[in-house]
């Protein structure tokens, strides 16, 4: 049994031992393409469309105002563009991991997450509450149809399970900011 410093030291001499391989073959073209592009636009949708709903739909429920939820929205959207861009551009240099340039990918991922925040946002300009709620709900369903196909087309995930997982997501954060919003 090795201790946990002879498996760190095992695992450097490793890693340290591929990254030099002058013999290792680049991803095929397929393989960056997913790494690179559909990955981090992936990651930046799911986020966006998930993270963003508690904000958005507790200040809906709070206020009964669809102009404010759609400046809480909005500035969501925008806030959690810009920290996913930054939290993926620093994650990795792409150099190991073959993940591409991290300016790209970061900027890929900070526009998934501000689309996916802002879309679900933009019914909130509807100024009746019921209406921009109505609106905003269809609007979820056709994101979370739309990432299960992602998943599914790219990634070779089932449909229904993509379906299922990023729905199960949605529920609880939908479900959490209703009460935080009813209580308010």
């Amino acid at each position: 049994m090795q201790t946990a410093a002879c498996q760190f030291a095992t695992l450097h001499h490793m890693s340290s031992s591929v990254a030099e391989k002058p013999n290792a073959s680049p991803p095929s073209a397929a393989t960056s393409f997913l790494l690179q592009r559909v990955q981090p636009a992936m990651t930046g949708l799911i986020d966006g469309s998930l993270s963003t709903l508690a904000p958005i739909f507790a200040v809906a429920f709070a206020t009964h105002q669809p102009h404010t939820a759609f400046f809480a929205g909005l500035a969501t959207a925008i806030g959690a563009g810009i920290s996913m861009a930054f939290s993926e551009g620093l994650s990795d240099t792409g150099e190991l991991t073959g993940r591409g340039n991290p300016y790209v990918r970061g900027s890929i991922t900070g526009v998934g997450t501000f689309s996916g925040g802002v879309l679900h946002t933009l019914p909130f300009l509807i100024p009746q509450y019921r209406a921009a709620l109505l609106v905003a709900l269809a609007t979820i369903a056709f994101e979370l149809v739309t990432l299960a196909w992602i998943r599914w087309r790219f990634f070779d995930t089932g449909f229904i399970r993509s379906f299922a997982s990023i729905t199960l997501g949605g529920a609880i954060i939908a479900g959490i900011s209703a009460a935080v919003g009813s209580v308010g």
